[in-house]
């Protein structure tokens, strides 16, 4: 979205799109000129997408950035932070083999950490809610072996299927069920919406269906997915990934960037910098793209009007 495509949008109260060009322009003026672009990544999640295009629109609208959206996996955004292919990863779930590559106290010094976005991740075991509701013991993992046939498919065969997500997330499902003595079989769906509309017919049609899931996301204010309880994490029960035998953490996400871009500065470094909000305010953008079929721009600039206080806060204004 150009700088005066964002701005009609933002003109809708009494002022002319003049007017509204006018304060633009002043305000990336006053936030140091020119922002130069910004090579932002966008992993393969809808609550990444939403956070990505509301910084991003920002930093077009309001700074007049050049905002370059990248569609990339996690592993290969960071390769970028050297290249100058990526400057910012706006929301990462925690990536210690990644860090020590590439932030400077173990790696190469090419990435990093710039401080939490705000969200907090929750990654788990979840079933839809009528099977939480008929059967609430299925709930606690070790009960999961008792039901293991009515979670059976074709693909599977006497075992029980776990769906899996994209194969690009950061996942121990195999290990978790290795390693738990749990007779299922990971089956992935391939990506965020496969999971989604599995969920829901499984509920539709009360079907039994476990997987991998997590928050934030919008999905859960339509259909509270229930999660099973399994062995709670404890620091090192992860290490090494073949030997987890635990659940996931609750995870601050962060903002990783390029550290040649972050020594240059500059209005689009600092907004970058600022910027934290809530996972009830990610949720609201995602459903706008994955329910309401909004692009992610006019999502993003949607939340940015009904907010522009908060926007105002990562703006210093």
């Amino acid at each position: 979205m150009t700088a005066v495509a964002g701005l009609s949008l933002a003109a809708c109260g009494g002022s002319s799109i003049d007017e509204e060009t006018q304060a633009n322009e002043s305000q990336a003026a006053a936030a140091g000129g020119d922002c130069g672009e910004i090579n932002m990544a966008v992993n393969p999640w809808v609550g990444y997408e939403a956070s990505a295009y509301v910084v991003g629109t920002v930093a077009q609208s309001q700074l007049g950035c050049t905002v370059n959206y990248k569609d990339l996996k996690e592993d290969v955004s960071w390769q970028g932070f050297g290249t100058g292919e990526v400057d910012v990863v706006i929301e990462d779930w925690g990536h210690p083999d990644l860090e020590k590559k590439f932030f400077a106290e173990s790696g190469d010094g090419s990435a990093e950490d710039f401080g939490p976005n705000g969200n907090v991740g929750i990654i788990g075991w979840y079933v839809p809610p009528w099977l939480a509701e008929a059967h609430p013991d299925i709930l606690d993992w070790n009960n999961l072996n008792k039901y293991a046939s009515d979670f059976a498919t074709s693909e599977t065969g006497d075992k029980g299927q776990f769906l899996g997500a994209d194969p690009s997330y950061v996942q121990f499902d195999e290990a978790i069920i290795d390693n738990l003595g749990l007779d299922f079989e990971v089956v992935f769906s391939g990506s965020e919406a496969a999971s989604i509309t599995a969920f829901q017919r499984a509920e539709e049609n009360k079907d039994f269906m476990i997987g991998y899931f997590y928050e934030p996301q919008w999905l859960f204010a339509d259909l509270p997915l229930a999660k099973v309880d399994l062995p709670p994490y404890e620091d090192g029960c992860q290490e090494p990934p073949e030997a987890t035998d635990c659940d996931y953490p609750e995870t601050t996400l962060k903002k990783v960037v390029s550290t040649s871009w972050a020594d240059e500065g500059g209005p689009g470094v600092d907004l970058v910098q600022n910027f934290e909000w809530t996972n009830d305010d990610q949720n609201v953008v995602a459903k706008y793209i994955s329910e309401d079929g909004m692009d992610p721009e006019e999502a993003a600039q949607k939340w940015i009007d009904d907010n522009q206080d908060k926007v105002d806060a990562w703006l210093g204004n």
